[in-house]
C-alpha cells in the first residue's frame, strides 16, 4: 500500500492514437479480477432488493392505496441523489490524497454510512421518513460504487478489459438476482434484511480493499477541486466528444425502457398478473433470472475481447430486451412474465457483459477516470428517476399493460444509437 502510484502511472492524453495501459495491480490482476465478483455482487445485490422489492413492500404495509404513487415519488428522490452523488464522488476520488490510494477510503466509508442508512430505512414508518432515508442510502452507496467503478481503467490493461467487464457484469447481475431472492425472504422482516445488507456489505468492501491495495497517492500531483469544473461534468460536448455522448445515449435508452417494466415487478405481479404468493414467485423468477444470465455473460466479455469487436454484442443485448417484453403484453400471464424473465435475462447478460469494456473505451479524460464513469454512470441513474414517475403515471391511466410498449420502445432506440459510434468497432 505503500507505493506511490504516481511514480508509475503512464503520460496520457486524449488525443493519443493508441491509450497506454495502467500500472499492473500490486498484488496481481488474478486476484483482482476474482475479488471483483464479491465487489459489485454486494453493491448490486442492495439496488437488487430494495427498489424492486423491499422498498415498495415497505411503502405497501404503510399505506396500499397510495403505494404507487408513494413509490415513485419516493423512487425519484433516491435517484436525483444517486445522479449527483456519483460524479461527485468520482470528483472526489480522483482528487484524494491518501497512502491507501483514492479509491478504497471512499469505498469503504461509503458502505458504513449506507449501512446506517438502511438501519434508518428500517426504523422509518412514514412516507418522508422512508424517502429521506431512501436518499441517504442511494447517496452513500453510490460514493462506494463510484470509486468501485473506476478499478477497470486505473488498474486493468485494454486487452484484458472484455474479461473484466464479464467479471463486473457477473458481480453486477448476480447481485441483483441475488438480492430478489434475499430480498424476498424478508418481506415479513424489513428490519432484520437491511442490517444484514448493511453488515455484509460493509465487510466485502473492508477484505477487498485489503486483499487488492492500491499505489498510494498521499504525494501524487492531483487536480485541485473546483466546483465549477465539478458543475461542467454534467455536460460533456457531443461535437467533441460523439462517442462518448451515443454511449451515453444508448445506455440512457436502454435503462430507461428496462426500468419501466422491471422497477414495478412487485405490483405487476400482486395487481396484473393477480398472483397469490409474490414472494414465492420472486424467487422462482431469480433463478429463471440467473440461468439466463450465465448463458450470456460468461462467453459475451472473452469473445468480444477476442473479436475485438463490442459493438454487434450491445446492440444485440439491446434488442433482445426489447423483444423479451413482447410476450408478456401480448399474454398477461405468470408464464409469460417468467419467458421474458429469461429472454431479457440472456439479452441484459450480453449487455453487462460488454458495455462496460465499451464505456470504458469512449471516456474523454482519461485523467479523469472516476468522474467521467460517474457520468456515464448518470445513463443508468437518470432512468431511476424518469421510469418511476413514466411508470406510475402509464399504470394510472392507462393500466399496467402499457408499460410494455414503453420498455419495447426505449430498449430499440437504445440499441440503433449503439451503431452511431466510430471509435470501437
Amino acid at each position: 500500500m505503500g507505493t506511490d502510484r504516481s511514480a508509475v502511472i503512464p503520460p496520457m492524453t486524449p488525443d493519443d492514437a493508441v491509450p497506454q495501459d495502467p500500472p499492473p495491480p500490486i498484488r496481481g490482476m488474478r486476484r483482482l479480477m476474482i475479488w471483483n465478483v464479491p465487489a459489485n455482487f454486494v453493491v448490486f445485490m442492495i439496488w437488487g432488493a430494495l427498489p424492486t422489492v423491499m422498498l415498495p413492500q415497505q411503502l405497501a404495509v404503510m399505506n396500499p392505496d397510495e403505494k404507487v404513487r408513494n413509490f415513485g415519488l419516493v423512487s425519484t428522490f433516491g435517484a436525483v441523489a444517486a445522479l449527483i452523488a456519483q460524479p461527485l464522488a468520482g470528483v472526489i476520488s480522483d482528487r484524494t490524497r491518501s497512502r491507501f490510494g483514492r479509491r478504497a477510503p471512499w469505498m469503504v466509508l461509503g458502505a458504513l454510512a449506507g449501512g446506517l442508512a438502511l438501519i434508518g430505512l428500517g426504523l422509518s414508518n412514514s412516507l418522508w421518513g422512508i424517502g429521506l432515508a431512501w436518499v441517504l442510502v442511494q447517496t452513500c452507496y453510490n460514493f462506494a460504487q463510484g470509486p468501485l467503478s473506476a478499478i477497470m481503467p486505473d488498474r486493468v490493461p485494454h486487452t484484458r478489459r472484455g474479461t473484466f467487464s464479464t467479471l463486473t457484469g457477473m458481480g453486477l447481475l448476480l447481485g441483483n438476482v441475488g438480492g430478489y431472492v434475499i430480498g424476498a425472504s424478508f418481506l415479513n422482516s424489513l428490519r432484520l434484511g437491511y442490517v444484514i445488507f448493511a453488515i455484509v456489505t460493509l465487510l466485502v468492501m473492508v477484505v477487498f480493499n485489503l486483499t487488492n491495495p492500491d499505489y498510494s497517492s498521499a504525494d501524487a500531483q492531483l487536480p485541485r477541486f473546483d466546483l465549477r469544473e465539478f458543475l461542467k461534468t454534467f455536460w460533456v460536448s457531443p461535437r467533441e466528444h460523439p462517442d462518448f455522448t451515443w454511449a451515453f445515449i444508448g445506455r440512457l435508452l436502454l435503462y430507461i425502457g428496462y426500468y419501466v417494466v422491471t422497477g414495478y415487478q412487485l405490483y405487476v405481479l400482486t395487481d396484473y398478473l393477480h398472483v397469490a404468493n409474490p414472494d414465492t414467485e420472486i424467487m422462482i423468477l431469480s433463478v429463471i433470472m440467473a440461468v439466463g444470465l450465465l448463458i450470456t455473460i460468461v462467453p459475451s466479455g472473452p469473445w468480444s475481447d477476442r473479436l475485438g469487436r463490442r459493438k454487434p454484442f450491445v446492440f444485440a443485448s439491446s434488442m433482445t430486451l426489447g423483444i423479451a417484453m413482447v410476450i408478456p403484453w401480448a399474454s398477461p400471464t405468470i408464464y409469460a412474465w417468467m419467458a421474458m424473465t429469461f429472454i431479457g435475462a440472456m439479452g441484459f447478460g450480453m449487455y453487462q457483459s460488454v458495455d462496460t469494456a465499451l464505456m470504458s473505451e469512449v471516456l474523454p479524460n482519461p485523467d479523469d477516470y472516476a468522474k467521467d464513469l460517474g457520468v456515464i454512470n448518470i445513463a443508468a441513474t437518470f432512468p431511476q428517476i424518469i421510469a418511476p414517475g413514466v411508470g406510475s403515471l402509464l399504470v394510472t391511466h392507462l393500466g399496467y399493460a402499457a408499460l410494455f410498449p414503453c420498455g419495447i420502445i426505449f430498449s430499440v432506440l437504445g440499441a440503433v444509437s449503439v451503431f452511431r459510434i466510430k471509435s470501437v468497432r
